[in-house]
């Protein structure tokens, strides 16, 4: 090459607008059907599903820190709307209905926007892994149980689970065979195509042949419920009706907390390294903003959806015009298909929720959780049975709680180890039945507590470490910190109060080795770093056994 040349750099790995589009129509072919379905699913006209499947997911585009994540209605939200605008709403008028939905849509966005102006992404953490599967277990089986009646032609009175479940179980011989057949028929197809064809359009397929039946065959004439008529057009506008703040509020907290955890989970879930991490306090201000603005034109409460998301990655989606795209197919589905969607039956669209929804129930999850911890399948049962029994949004006070009283449990009780060292290298670690060679230093007893220490579990590391000096009668104690990231007041007094006692009690030195800067400094404001010296505070571990074996062959 030439002294003066240049190379051009590499055209940066990047698809076009032409990918976007065909991941956003692909996307579409999924979201809409499903968008419908779960309007159903919170007892809401199948209008509804295609508003949501709008203007929050155009605001969500605009303001997400995802690529990638397809923003509107989702199996869990629409059963916690559900449950909360049949307790405003006992009738189900439709006028009403839409203002309550308008209220609570509002709501959860205004909860969230202010969770994100307080900085409050953490929250998100708040249930855990094993609870969350728990509850959306619950939330799966409760969504299963409902769309039955639909897939039966049967009608019941909802009044809890395990009730509902009798009821339905008593109505039975009243099923229509004819309702069963097309709910069986939807069901083969989108089970048949998704096993052959992952992330296809099965629900686009499905519905649209459920409308041709419907058509060709007079469905409804023969006794088979469909949507009925769908208002054409451009969302109206709808305001939120104060009113009925105090009401939702309660359940719009739910749902909020709902709605930004699978958000949170489903955009991590499909991030790529090379794209810019998932903001929690941004996608919070999105997620409101989405909320707050599909509020306006009568959307349901929206969220971030685990398997819609996972259709625009597979398509190829890189970046949010994908979803701007699936928006643009809303809107014409709303302008020009809106008297067709009304010959849709309700048994197909009970078949699409049932689908979607069953992979809420992860009997592989309950398992796994179990062959690991016990204790945390328990919780994960509780939070199952929390929703059963008290319902989806009592269910989600259960988890939370349950996942509290786990972490409480966690920190209550810590670990404190007795500390020895390999013989032949320069190796501490815990003394255990796996390394029954492991060599310790007579007269010397090196204990290593692990975790925060506070007011919670100082009581608890202070009786342990008390039995623990008791078994051995050293000469020496030493306190390994290492592995202790902060110490509160409580705590340092029970270090203070146990270092007296060992003193006047039993002539037991104690040493601290391994604090770290922070600890360390609240230790120096004590008159326990007065008593203990320079020559009782070691770097580490290790400085510990040299100057107590240094010590020894002195005397």
């Amino acid at each position: 090459m030439a002294k003066n040349e240049t190379t051009m750099p590499a055209a940066p790995d990047t698809p076009g607008l032409r990918v976007d589009i065909v991941a956003g129509l692909t996307a579409a072919a999924v979201v809409l059907p499903k968008a419908m379905a779960y309007a159903t699913v919170a007892g809401l006209p199948v209008a509804i599903g295609l508003y949501t499947a709008f203007v929050p997911m155009v605001i969500y585009a605009l303001l997400g820190t995802s690529r990638v994540l397809s923003f509107s209605s989702t199996t869990t939200l629409a059963i916690l709307a559900g449950t909360q605008l049949g307790l405003v709403v006992p009738d189900g008028d439709p006028a009403r209905l839409l203002t309550a939905v308008a209220t609570l849509s509002a709501l959860t966005g205004a909860i969230l926007i202010l969770a994100s102006l307080l900085r409050l992404g953490f929250v998100a953490n708040f249930i855990s892994s094993p609870v969350l599967t728990g509850f959306k277990a619950g939330i799966g089986l409760v969504i299963l149980l409902d769309q039955v009646p639909k897939l039966l032609g049967i009608h019941i009175t909802k009044q809890g689970f395990f009730h509902d479940l009798l009821s339905v179980v008593q109505h039975l011989p009243d099923t229509s065979l004819l309702t069963l057949a097309v709910a069986a028929a939807t069901l083969a197809v989108l089970i048949g195509m998704e096993r052959l064809w992952p992330h296809s359009p099965a629900p686009l397929v499905a519905v649209g042949g459920g409308i041709a039946a419907a058509w060709f065959l007079g469905l409804e004439g023969q006794g088979v419920a469909i949507v009925g008529l769908i208002p054409q057009g451009f969302p109206s506008l709808t305001l939120p009706d104060l009113a009925l703040v105090q009401q939702l509020l309660p359940g719009a907290l739910g749902i909020a907390l709902m709605s930004f955890t699978e958000s949170i989970a489903a955009g991590r879930a499909f991030a790529k390294t090379s794209e810019p991490p998932i903001d929690a306090n941004r996608e919070l201000l999105a997620s409101g903003a989405a909320n707050l603005g599909g509020a306006v034109f009568g959307a349901m409460p929206a969220g971030g959806g685990t398997s819609q998301t996972a259709v625009v990655r597979a398509a190829g989606g890189q970046s949010q015009k994908a979803s701007l795209v699936t928006a643009g197919a809303a809107l014409a589905t709303m302008l020009f298909l809106a008297p067709l969607l009304g010959l849709l039956p309700y048994a197909t669209l009970a078949a699409v929720v049932i689908v979607y929804s069953v992979g809420l129930i992860q009997p592989g999850e309950f398992r796994a959780i179990r062959k690991v911890r016990t204790m945390e399948f328990r919780w994960a049962a509780i939070a199952c049975f929390g929703v059963l029994i008290f319902g989806t949004l009592q269910g989600i006070v259960v988890a939370i709680i349950v996942s509290l009283i786990g972490l409480s449990s966690q920190t209550a009780h810590p670990k404190v180890y007795v500390i020895g060292r390999k013989r032949g290298a320069d190796v501490l670690r815990p003394l255990s039945s796996e390394h029954p060679d492991d060599e310790t230093f007579e007269g010397l007893l090196i204990l290593r507590p692990e975790g925060r220490l506070f007011f919670v579990n100082a009581q608890a590391v202070a009786d342990q470490i008390k039995a623990l000096v008791a078994q051995h009668q050293p000469k020496v104690v030493v306190l390994d910190m290492s592995r202790v990231p902060d110490i509160e007041y409580s705590a340092l007094q029970m270090i203070v109060e146990g270092e007296q006692r060992l003193t006047s009690e039993t002539g037991t030195s104690l040493w601290l080795a391994g604090l770290n800067p922070g600890v360390l400094e609240v230790v120096r404001h004590t008159a326990l770093a007065e008593r203990l010296g320079r020559e009782r505070m070691l770097f580490n571990a290790r400085a510990a056994i040299e100057r107590y074996l240094a010590m020894r062959s002195s005397t």
